[in-house]
């Protein structure tokens, strides 16, 4: 299956993604996932919206990794250059390219390994900042471009930042868990 494909499926009230021509039906998350990933998107919307940097997804956007990936981060960020003017019908369809900031909240059957398969996959991708959120351990992974492993793992006292991908953008890893 390809991309293109992929976003021509009927809605059969499952999420999909798309790796390397393999269709992959995502369980939905918890609460606990949920409800983190909908107030980091919040906090970035905010930042993203005032300073009109471009466009922030939730689970159910999609970015063509190439043509056989597919993936949905639970958040995601692209940049205003990179998105296609709003009447233009290749805004209805996938992202073509790697979101700039991609966020995966691990639910409690995703383990490191996996996940930072993923992680390595947006870096090759082009994806310029991953932040991966273990609610359990109440830490996030942070991979960079050339990463093999993260190049930082932030506890509940450090603070994400937008770095150069989300200018502005910054936010208590604390308060991901409250």
């Amino acid at each position: 299956m390809t991309a293109e494909q992929l976003i021509k499926l009927p809605d059969d009230g499952w999420q999909y993604e798309l790796v390397e021509g393999v269709l992959v039906r995502m369980p939905p998350s918890g609460q606990r996932a949920s409800r983190i990933a909908r107030r980091l998107a919040a906090r970035l919307g905010d930042v993203v919206d005032s300073h009109q940097l471009g466009n922030v997804t939730g689970s159910d956007g999609g970015y063509a990794l190439d043509a056989d990936t597919d993936f949905a981060p639970d958040v995601g960020f692209i940049r205003a250059d990179r998105l296609p003017p709003l009447n233009s019908p290749d805004y209805d369809k996938l992202a073509p390219d790697a979101p700039d900031l991609a966020v995966e909240v691990a639910s409690p059957s995703q383990y490191r390994p996996g996940m930072a398969a993923k992680a390595r996959r947006y870096l090759h991708a082009g994806t310029r900042l991953v932040w991966i959120v273990w609610p359990r351990q109440q830490q996030v992974d942070i991979w960079r471009p050339g990463d093999t492993q993260p190049s930082a793992v932030l506890g509940a006292g450090d603070v994400l930042d937008g770095e150069d991908v989300v200018p502005g953008f910054v936010y208590p890893v604390a308060y991901l868990f409250l």
